[in-house]
């Protein structure tokens, strides 16, 4: 097995928070985080895949169609948004960045499999300090 990965960037804004709950209580539980007006992150993701090269192409996957199915599932509907009012694949979701990471993967699985590879992580970095790596349901 071999694998590739293919680095993206997007700019976004959200609110962790619960409507259920009150402003002290979402402070209390998430931070700054909360914040009514908002915060933003310059994410940085890392799309990994894996699977045998191609002894026709010398490719796992054409990273050109990587890019296309990274960008047209998940860049162009996450960059410069708000993640809780603007993206459709994060409605009902609290907008952690685990369940964004979660959601990424749910939306480029299909299309990556259909090109005879295997998504293999989700690599979503929120800071310099913070990121998450999922790698599916095992």
């Amino acid at each position: 097995m071999i694998t590739i990965t293919r680095r993206e960037r997007f700019n976004a804004a959200h609110r962790l928070f619960r409507p259920e709950w009150t402003d002290e209580k979402n402070l209390e539980v998430f931070g700054k985080c909360s914040n009514p007006n908002w915060h933003g992150h310059n994410y940085t993701l890392y799309v990994t895949v894996k699977g045998d090269v191609n002894p026709e192409t010398g490719f796992i996957i054409n990273l050109r169609d990587l890019s296309r199915i990274v960008n047209e599932k998940v860049i162009d509907k996450l960059d410069h948004k708000n993640i809780n009012m603007e993206v459709d694949f994060m409605k009902g979701r609290l907008v952690s960045t685990e369940n964004i990471a979660v959601a990424i993967w749910e939306q480029i699985e299909p299309e990556i499999k259909a090109l005879n590879a295997e998504l293999f992580c989700i690599k979503l970095v929120e800071t310099e300090n913070n990121y998450v790596e999922y790698y599916g349901k095992r």
